[in-house]
């Protein structure tokens, strides 16, 4: 195959932190990023070089472009963490298959894309390109936080963000393990569409008596994990409500508000913690034989219709600097940068 000499991508326009915490909302990225021509990236040794035909626009990819991520930008390099694409170059055995990646040398909003070949997620045929290009950030965030659920005997736990992508695919394991999920949403809307997904209970957090309703719903079921990506004051108090020996595990902070502790004898003789969880210090830790098990689990859930992909809009790279911040300000379903376009 003859590769070009230059691509199109979506370039970073800032180094380093911002400082700031803005969440996930995204007006314009125009102050974050430009569409540029630039030199094509030339693998080294175990990497890959992949065509990218499709990539995930996710709230961490958000957070990292502003500069609120727990990573640093690189000014100049290309955007986009997650994608599914052909390996081109490099990439040993895989090369000229289809497979699902993670970025780590150069983004994937961007014609090419390039990672280290260890990365690499071999695709089945019948796996649907949305569900390739999205199946690493959430699906395999969601079995690590779920092994998480069952290693601690948890008979239900309580999940907030429960109307995303990932709160869906947290809600269809628990109701496939027999494990009741208890569901947080701010728009009462949601709450039929997950309680047919699985949710035992649905708390919206825009009701008058949401607090009340989580203290009735904490004393019934008793949930001791609570999987939490906003990290705002309403988690904290239902993480107040929840029984002894409680686990706030936050993996996302989709509000700007920090919350208060507010009972902290509850640290001491109720035995509750706070911690995080960060996939990649995950996919560094767990046993190895974990991840591609892991893969393989995902695959036939999308496959089977045991999970599915919500899409709120497509874009074609040529055009997602007008058109993906109004795909993103969609209430339900992710968005996807179409590289081929």
């Amino acid at each position: 195959m003859t590769l070009p000499s230059k691509m199109t991508a979506l370039i970073q326009s800032h180094d380093g932190y911002s400082g700031t915490q803005s969440g996930p909302s995204m007006e314009s990225l125009a102050p974050y990023l430009s569409r540029e021509t630039i030199p094509l990236p030339k693998p080294g040794e175990d990497q890959a070089l992949i065509r990218v035909h499709l990539a995930a626009v996710n709230p961490s990819d958000i957070h990292f472009i502003k500069g609120e991520y727990g990573q640093p930008r690189i000014k100049g390099a290309p955007a986009g963490f997650e994608g599914v694409g052909e390996v081109v170059a490099g990439g040993g055995p895989l090369l000229g298959q289809r497979v699902s990646f993670y970025a780590t040398a150069s983004g994937t909003w961007a014609e090419y894309a390039m990672t280290d070949t260890k990365g690499l997620v071999p695709c089945r045929p019948d796996l649907s390109e949305v569900d390739a290009a999205g199946q690493i950030v959430n699906p395999l965030t969601a079995i690590a936080m779920f092994d998480i659920v069952r290693e601690a005997g948890a008979e239900s736990f309580i999940l907030n963000a429960a109307g995303s992508q990932l709160g869906k695919l947290l809600i269809a394991l628990g109701r496939d393990h027999g494990i009741k999920p208890i569901a947080v949403v701010r728009r009462a809307e949601q709450a039929e569409a997950l309680r047919a997904l699985g949710a035992a209970e649905v708390i919206t957090t825009s009701e008058t008596d949401a607090l009340e309703k989580a203290k009735t719903i904490c004393d019934t079921l008793k949930p001791r994990i609570l999987l939490d990506a906003v990290g705002d004051q309403t988690t904290a108090d239902i993480f107040f409500a929840m029984p002894s020996h409680a686990r706030w595990v936050n993996y996302g902070k989709l509000s700007s508000e920090a919350p208060g502790l507010t009972e902290m004898g509850q640290f001491i003789f109720r035995q509750k913690q706070i911690e995080g969880f960060w996939l990649t210090r995950w996919m560094q830790t767990v046993e190895p034989a974990r991840i591609p098990q892991a893969f393989g689990e995902i695959q036939e859930r999308f496959v089977s219709g045991k999970w599915k992909t919500d899409v709120a809009g497509i874009v074609p790279l040529s055009e997602a600097m007008d058109k993906l911040p109004a795909v993103l300000a969609r209430p339900d379903g992710k968005a996807f940068i179409d590289a081929r376009t």
